[in-house]
């Protein structure tokens, strides 16, 4: 299973590939919104995990964009505490979730296994990974 990382702090990005990759996913990432959208049209990733405030484009406008292209992208959105108003902002665009920062591992891979489409392919993909 794909999941596309956004996040404008590398070492966050970082942080989130090497516990998805443990946990036997494909990791991607994008630096910023503009990244974001460009690279979910070049990979339709399964999940998205998406941060809030990024230059170029913040994460509420790629959510926006995402599901204007794809009513059905699954994107999770990451951010720091006292950013709940933008948290509701980005569920009212399309987000599905979200996830606190910093964040507990478990509450991510809760996330990201909650959100992942149910797709045989991806047991068997994941199970050769």
């Amino acid at each position: 299973m794909q999941v596309l990382v956004v996040d404008d702090a590398a070492f966050m990005r970082l942080r989130l590939r090497k516990l998805l990759e443990e946990h036997g996913y494909q990791v991607h990432e994008a630096s910023n919104g503009r990244e974001a959208i460009e690279r979910y049209r070049a990979l339709r990733p399964d999940v998205v995990l998406m941060d809030i405030t990024m230059p170029e484009l913040d994460g509420i406008e790629a959510v926006r964009s995402i599901v204007a292209e794809d009513p059905n992208a699954r994107i999770v959105m990451v951010s720091a505490l006292g950013q709940q108003a933008m948290v509701l902002e980005a569920i009212y665009a399309g987000a599905k979730d979200f996830v606190v920062k910093p964040f507990q591992p478990e509450r991510v891979l809760t996330a990201v296994a909650r959100w992942a489409p149910p797709n045989p392919a991806n047991k068997a993909q994941n199970k050769g990974e």
